[in-house]
Order: structure tokens, then sequence, then C-alpha cells
């Protein structure tokens, strides 16, 4: 690796560990052996899990250092993504205390910081951006933690009656290029690129909004969003740190089930994966943007994200982010569900470092999700990345738009 590489990369793994340790600050101390989320480990896990990872890949199979700890290596070494109703059983006993893991992390970060220019620069690529990914799924576990175990203040009293007019945009037919570019760093899933020939339709210019959302369930009796509560007869989001009344200009937080089913309700669909493209990077005339708003890079002023904020804002914020053809917030404020399940590319290849990373989910219940939520770091805001998730997965700050033919 260069010099000037290395130190742009030791920049940003720096950065990226700033990010993760404050959001581990949110957590009070009693709260560290809970379990938020079911089908997911205890918090105490995470705080391993991002060193762990890091000496795995780097530290061990990259740069060959001895363990130090290979129980811990063990231990934190991978997450979970079990099925509905098939959560783990373990107990809090059975974690090391809080105390023993801040040392192993302390031990892992000086050990890789003496040779982290030695280490092959994409798999510090993949380090980085494995620990951006966890900043924000960690931000979930967080979000399902009751409010008097977190450090953050209560959210405030806002106007819930603003409305906003649904509207059509027409996308015209046009061809869209998926995928990364030869040379480029991207993960496994991102190759090969290529184009797709996408016919004419029309996307809703706003995701769906809570307002939107609460006429369908209240109409049907429909299960409500899971980020949603009822107490007195009125309907209340359940933020990050306590409830607000409900929103009704923000965009609602569904599974792509609940998302497919409202659509459909509506006599319309979701987007397919090239069809997000086309619509959030192509132009009229035939050419393609690197962002929805064009080339500059990502900023406070084209939307919700790279953790500005804990919870969504209203969908017609940020102006200056829509797309070519006039579509709001492609970007950012919840990451936008589609109808392709998440699939290899021609000319997938899995990295020999960690190649379960995408393979494992090739399975035909997960659901490729397109441009970031306001917990997303800006860098994983670019053209070919792919997030995924099951359908029926609901703590994802996943969002949705209406199409149609």
């Amino acid at each position: 690796m260069g010099t000037s590489t290395a130190l742009g990369l030791g920049r940003e793994m720096a950065e990226a560990r700033r990010v993760t340790d404050a959001l581990f600050e949110v957590l009070r101390p009693e709260a560290w052996y809970e379990r938020p989320i079911a089908e997911r480990h205890r918090l105490i896990f995470y705080l391993g899990h991002l060193e762990a990872f890091d000496w795995n890949l780097l530290g061990r199979r990259a740069l060959g250092q001895r363990a130090f700890q290979a129980g811990f290596d063990s231990l934190f070494a991978f997450g979970i993504d079990p099925p509905e109703g098939k959560a783990a059983m373990d107990t809090p006993e059975d974690w090391p205390r809080r105390e023993e893991v801040e040392r192993y992390r302390r031990r892992v970060r000086e050990a890789l910081d003496e040779r982290l220019e030695e280490a092959p620069e994409r798999m510090v690529q993949v380090a980085i951006e494995h620990r951006l990914m966890h900043a924000e799924t960690f931000a979930y576990l967080l979000h399902g933690l009751e409010a008097d175990k977190k450090n953050g203040e209560t959210p405030k009293a806002r106007d819930r009656s603003r409305r906003l007019e649904a509207r059509m945009v027409e996308i015209p037919a046009g061809r869209a290029r998926l995928g990364q570019e030869a040379g480029e760093f991207g993960w496994d899933n991102e190759f090969a690129a290529h184009d797709a020939e996408v016919g004419a339709f029309e996307v809703g210019k706003y995701k769906v909004t809570n307002g939107e959302y609460r006429e369908w369930v209240e109409a049907r009796r429909a299960e409500p969003p899971h980020y949603w509560e009822r107490r007195g007869g009125e309907w209340y989001y359940r933020g990050m740190f306590g409830l607000a009344a409900l929103p009704l200009d923000w965009p609602v937080y569904v599974t792509q089930q609940e998302a497919e089913a409202y659509a459909a309700g509506r006599g319309k669909r979701l987007m397919t994966e090239a069809e997000y493209h086309r619509t959030a990077y192509g132009t009229a005339e035939g050419g393609e943007r690197k962002y929805p708003w064009g080339g500059a890079a990502p900023g406070p002023e084209h939307g919700n994200f790279d953790f500005r904020r804990w919870d969504p804002e209203p969908v017609d914020a940020h102006p200056a982010g829509e797309s070519a053809f006039g579509v709001a917030q492609l970007c950012g404020n919840g990451w936008e569900w589609t109808s392709t399940a998440f699939a290899p590319f021609a000319g997938f290849e899995a990295f020999d470092f960690y190649p379960g990373y995408s393979r494992d989910f090739f399975d035909g219940e997960h659901f490729v999700m397109k441009g970031g939520s306001p917990r997303t770091a800006a860098r994983l805001l670019r053209r070919p990345f792919r997030n995924w998730f099951r359908a029926r997965y609901p703590y994802v700050y996943g969002t949705f738009r209406l199409a149609g033919s």
C-alpha cells in the first residue's frame, strides 16, 4: 500500500472508530447484556465484534500476527441472522465482563495500528466499511432498547398535522448502469458492472409517509409498523429516545412485505433495482450521474444521512438532493425496498477472505435495498452499493415509494 493511501485509510479507520465509539457511549452501564432484538446477539457482542473482525481479517489473515486471545477471536467473530422465532438461547452469564472486552479492543487497536500500512488496501477498505455498516445496524438494536437505558434527549414536540400531496413522476425508458466498475473498490456482490434496459414507468416523487400509511392501517385494520405505538386512541412514533406524536410527513419505516402489500392495495408496486438506478442516477439525455443530485460529494444539503440525525425528516426536506427527474430523497432518510431478490450479478466472485459475506444470503428470502438511511455513512452512498434484509425484518430503517407501469 502506498504511503499516501495508507495515511488516508488510516484516517478513515480512525474516523470509523470514532463513530462506533460514540455509538457505544449511548448505552448506560446496565444495558450491555440486553438483547433488544431477539434475532440478534446481546449488545456486549458488538463491543467485541468490530475489533475481532479487524483482527481476524487484518491482524491474523493479512499480516500473520499471532493470536493473543484466541477465545475472543472466535467468540466475537460472527453475528447471527436466524429466521423469525429462532433466537439464540444464551444468558448474560455466558459472556465475558465488559472490562475484559475493553482490554481486548485496546490491544487489537494497538497491534493493528503499528502495521496497518502493510495490509492489502482492499482488506482495509472492507474493515472500514464493515465497521460503518455496524454503526447503522447497532442503531437498530439501540432503537429497540428502553429509553431509560440510553443517554439521549427525549424527542421534542412538533407539528404532526402537515400533509403532502402524493405525486407521481414519469421516468422515460432508458439504460441503467448497475454494479461496480473493475478496478474500483466494492463488495463482492457489487460486481460485475453491467447495463440494464429499463422501460418507461412512473414513480412517487416522495417516499410513502406515515400519514398515508396511517390511513391504510385504519381503513384495513392492518397491523401497524414496528416503530409505531398506539396510546389513548392516538398514534405515536417510537423514536430513538422516546415517543413522539406520529409525524405524518415523515417516511414510514416498514418491512418489504408490508411495502408490497400497501403498493398492491393502491394498484401499484415497488421499483426493481434497475428502476431505482434509472430513477436515481439517470437523465433524460441518456447519461448518468454519480449521485442523484449530480457529482458533488454528499453534503448536509443533499439529505438525511451520515449520522447527522437519529430519526427521519419530512419526505420533502432537502430539495437540493433531488434526481434529474425531480424525485426526492433517493439517498438518505431511509433505505428503499425494491422488489428485487438479492442475488449475484453475472461475473460474481466471492471474496476469498470473506466468502460468506454475500453468498450466504442468495436464498430468495432477502431483498435489495438502495439509498441509505439517517444512520448510513456517506461512503456507503456510492451508486453500486447494495444492502439487503429479509422481507419480514421489521427493524431496518426501510422505506418505499410507489411505482407503476
